[in-house]
């Protein structure tokens, strides 16, 4: 089963920026949802110093069609320079779920 779904995965300083992120991305429908997943460690290299951060991760679910639009809508919102911001496509799911996400998102 092949689906449109895609799974935005996405890292944040704070769980209030992601959580402020993921209100106005649902809200505009470019996501059905954000989990928001604190307590992540993140160990990088970024403008040539090694650094070794708290961070959370955030999990967003849209579709193919709508990924550009909230990838943009991100970028704009966050505050780093440079954000992550991952689509991932999802080849299978339950049924009535990646049907509600479809759903949720159209524009």
């Amino acid at each position: 089963m092949s689906t449109d779904v895609r799974l935005v995965v996405c890292t944040f300083g704070s769980a209030e920026e992601a959580a402020s992120v993921g209100r106005t991305v649902v809200e505009e429908q470019l996501a059905a949802c954000m989990n928001i997943v604190p307590g992540v460690r993140s160990i990088y290299v970024w403008e040539d110093e090694l650094c070794d951060d708290e961070e959370v991760v955030a999990l967003l679910k849209t579709t193919r069609d709508r990924f550009d639009a909230l990838r943009d809508r991100i970028v704009a919102l966050h505050s780093y320079d440079c954000p992550e911001v991952l689509a991932l496509p999802v080849d299978a799911g339950h049924a009535g779920y990646l049907d509600w996400v479809a759903a949720s998102v159209r524009g």
